[in-house]
Protein backbone atom coordinates (compact mmCIF):
# COMPACT_ATOMS: atom_id res chain seq x y z
CA UNK A 1 0.00 0.00 0.00
CA UNK A 2 1.20 3.48 -0.88
CA UNK A 3 1.05 6.70 1.36
CA UNK A 4 1.98 10.35 1.26
CA UNK A 5 3.41 12.13 3.79
CA UNK A 6 2.80 15.94 3.60
CA UNK A 7 5.00 18.36 5.95
CA UNK A 8 2.05 21.20 5.19
CA UNK A 9 3.27 24.89 4.61
CA UNK A 10 3.61 27.24 2.17
CA UNK A 11 7.05 25.56 1.59
CA UNK A 12 5.19 21.70 1.49
CA UNK A 13 7.48 18.86 1.88
CA UNK A 14 5.97 15.62 0.69
CA UNK A 15 6.97 11.78 0.57
CA UNK A 16 5.45 8.93 -1.00
CA UNK A 17 6.19 5.84 0.88
CA UNK A 18 5.73 2.35 -1.11
CA UNK A 19 5.06 0.02 1.60
CA UNK A 20 8.52 -0.88 2.13
CA UNK A 21 10.59 2.56 1.78
CA UNK A 22 10.50 6.16 0.62
CA UNK A 23 10.65 6.35 -3.18
CA UNK A 24 9.99 9.81 -4.12
CA UNK A 25 10.68 13.11 -2.23
CA UNK A 26 10.34 16.73 -2.42
CA UNK A 27 8.92 20.23 -1.79
CA UNK A 28 5.97 21.91 -3.24
CA UNK A 29 6.17 25.50 -3.25
CA UNK A 30 2.36 26.60 -2.52
CA UNK A 31 3.28 30.06 -2.13
CA UNK A 32 0.95 32.62 -4.03
CA UNK A 33 2.68 35.02 -6.36
CA UNK A 34 2.09 39.02 -6.02
CA UNK A 35 -1.32 40.13 -6.38
CA UNK A 36 -2.86 36.20 -6.43
CA UNK A 37 -5.42 35.54 -3.25
CA UNK A 38 -4.33 33.81 -0.66
CA UNK A 39 -6.32 31.05 -1.77
CA UNK A 40 -4.25 29.93 -4.93
CA UNK A 41 -1.87 28.22 -2.37
CA UNK A 42 -4.50 25.19 -1.93
CA UNK A 43 -5.58 25.18 -5.63
CA UNK A 44 -1.41 24.48 -6.15
CA UNK A 45 -2.44 21.77 -3.37
CA UNK A 46 -5.14 19.83 -4.87
CA UNK A 47 -3.25 20.15 -8.05
CA UNK A 48 -0.18 18.35 -6.44
CA UNK A 49 -1.84 16.05 -4.66
CA UNK A 50 -3.87 15.21 -7.93
CA UNK A 51 -0.49 14.57 -9.72
CA UNK A 52 0.75 12.61 -6.95
CA UNK A 53 -2.38 10.46 -7.51
CA UNK A 54 -1.75 9.97 -10.95
CA UNK A 55 1.69 8.92 -10.89
CA UNK A 56 1.13 6.72 -7.65
CA UNK A 57 -2.53 5.08 -8.50
CA UNK A 58 -2.10 2.81 -6.18
CA UNK A 59 -2.22 5.33 -3.40
CA UNK A 60 -4.17 4.78 -0.61
CA UNK A 61 -3.99 7.32 2.42
CA UNK A 62 -2.60 10.64 3.13
CA UNK A 63 -1.13 11.18 6.34
CA UNK A 64 -0.39 14.79 7.23
CA UNK A 65 1.40 16.64 10.00
CA UNK A 66 -1.21 17.58 12.55
CA UNK A 67 -1.42 21.61 12.54
CA UNK A 68 -0.27 23.31 15.57
CA UNK A 69 -0.75 26.90 17.08
CA UNK A 70 2.24 28.40 15.80
CA UNK A 71 0.56 31.75 15.66
CA UNK A 72 -1.17 34.29 12.84
CA UNK A 73 -0.20 33.29 9.09
CA UNK A 74 1.53 30.17 9.46
CA UNK A 75 -1.34 28.40 11.90
CA UNK A 76 -3.81 29.34 9.29
CA UNK A 77 -1.85 27.90 6.39
CA UNK A 78 -1.20 24.55 8.09
CA UNK A 79 -5.01 24.59 9.32
CA UNK A 80 -6.20 25.36 6.01
CA UNK A 81 -3.71 22.51 4.20
CA UNK A 82 -4.78 20.49 6.32
CA UNK A 83 -8.55 20.69 5.37
CA UNK A 84 -7.82 21.28 1.54
CA UNK A 85 -6.51 17.40 2.26
CA UNK A 86 -9.34 16.11 3.83
CA UNK A 87 -11.67 17.29 1.67
CA UNK A 88 -9.36 16.06 -1.76
CA UNK A 89 -9.11 12.53 0.36
CA UNK A 90 -13.14 12.31 0.67
CA UNK A 91 -13.46 13.01 -3.34
CA UNK A 92 -11.07 10.70 -4.77
CA UNK A 93 -11.61 8.44 -2.12
CA UNK A 94 -8.39 7.91 -0.09
CA UNK A 95 -7.95 7.71 3.87
CA UNK A 96 -5.97 10.42 5.22
CA UNK A 97 -4.47 10.12 8.90
CA UNK A 98 -2.61 12.89 11.22
CA UNK A 99 0.64 12.42 12.61
CA UNK A 100 2.02 14.65 15.44
CA UNK A 101 5.43 16.30 14.68
CA UNK A 102 6.91 14.76 17.92
CA UNK A 103 5.62 11.39 16.63
CA UNK A 104 7.68 11.71 13.57
CA UNK A 105 10.34 13.45 15.40
CA UNK A 106 10.90 10.05 18.16
CA UNK A 107 10.89 8.25 14.58
CA UNK A 108 13.90 10.11 13.10
CA UNK A 109 16.25 11.03 16.43
CA UNK A 110 14.65 9.05 19.79
CA UNK A 111 13.40 12.33 21.13
CA UNK A 112 10.08 14.72 20.51
CA UNK A 113 11.04 17.89 20.64
CA UNK A 114 14.26 17.47 18.09
CA UNK A 115 15.66 20.67 15.89
CA UNK A 116 15.04 21.14 12.25
CA UNK A 117 18.98 20.43 12.18
CA UNK A 118 18.64 17.14 13.74
CA UNK A 119 15.86 15.98 11.72
CA UNK A 120 17.83 17.09 8.50
CA UNK A 121 20.91 15.47 10.34
CA UNK A 122 18.79 12.32 11.28
CA UNK A 123 17.40 12.38 7.39
CA UNK A 124 20.58 12.27 6.29
CA UNK A 125 22.08 9.34 8.15
CA UNK A 126 18.75 7.40 7.50
CA UNK A 127 18.87 7.86 3.61
CA UNK A 128 22.52 8.03 2.87
CA UNK A 129 23.54 9.86 -0.71
CA UNK A 130 20.18 11.67 -0.40
CA UNK A 131 20.20 15.31 -0.46
CA UNK A 132 17.13 17.10 1.25
CA UNK A 133 15.73 20.19 -0.66
CA UNK A 134 15.21 21.41 2.86
CA UNK A 135 14.04 20.71 6.40
CA UNK A 136 10.11 20.25 5.03
CA UNK A 137 11.24 16.98 2.75
CA UNK A 138 13.48 15.85 5.51
CA UNK A 139 10.00 15.82 8.11
CA UNK A 140 7.66 14.88 5.04
CA UNK A 141 9.39 11.29 4.90
CA UNK A 142 9.77 10.99 8.36
CA UNK A 143 6.06 11.56 8.85
CA UNK A 144 5.38 9.07 5.66
CA UNK A 145 7.63 6.79 8.02
CA UNK A 146 5.81 7.50 11.32
CA UNK A 147 2.59 6.78 9.58
CA UNK A 148 3.81 3.80 7.84
CA UNK A 149 5.11 2.11 11.13
CA UNK A 150 2.24 3.09 12.57
CA UNK A 151 -0.29 1.81 10.87
CA UNK A 152 1.39 -1.40 9.91
CA UNK A 153 1.95 -0.66 6.42
CA UNK A 154 3.25 -3.36 3.71
CA UNK A 155 3.17 -3.62 0.17
CA UNK A 156 0.84 -6.40 0.24
CA UNK A 157 -1.66 -4.11 1.86
CA UNK A 158 -4.31 -2.42 -0.30
CA UNK A 159 -7.03 -1.79 1.48
CA UNK A 160 -8.61 2.26 1.70
CA UNK A 161 -9.20 2.69 -2.03
CA UNK A 162 -12.44 0.54 -3.01
CA UNK A 163 -11.18 -0.39 -6.17
CA UNK A 164 -8.25 -2.07 -4.62
CA UNK A 165 -10.31 -4.12 -2.05
CA UNK A 166 -13.79 -3.96 -1.98
CA UNK A 167 -15.47 -3.42 1.82
CA UNK A 168 -12.36 -3.20 3.79
CA UNK A 169 -11.12 -0.36 5.38
CA UNK A 170 -8.62 1.25 8.03
CA UNK A 171 -10.66 2.99 9.94
CA UNK A 172 -8.27 6.37 10.46
CA UNK A 173 -9.15 9.64 8.99
CA UNK A 174 -12.45 9.28 9.33
CA UNK A 175 -15.11 9.96 11.56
Amino acid sequence: MTLLGLDPGSACGWAVHDGERIVASGVWNLAPRRGDSPGVRYLKLRRRLGDVLDKYPELALVAVEQAHHRGGAATEYAVGIVTHVQSWCAEVGLEHVGVHSSHAKRIATGRGNASKQEMVAAALARWPGWVPESDDEADARFIAEAAAAELGFSASKSCARPEHAPGCALGVGRE
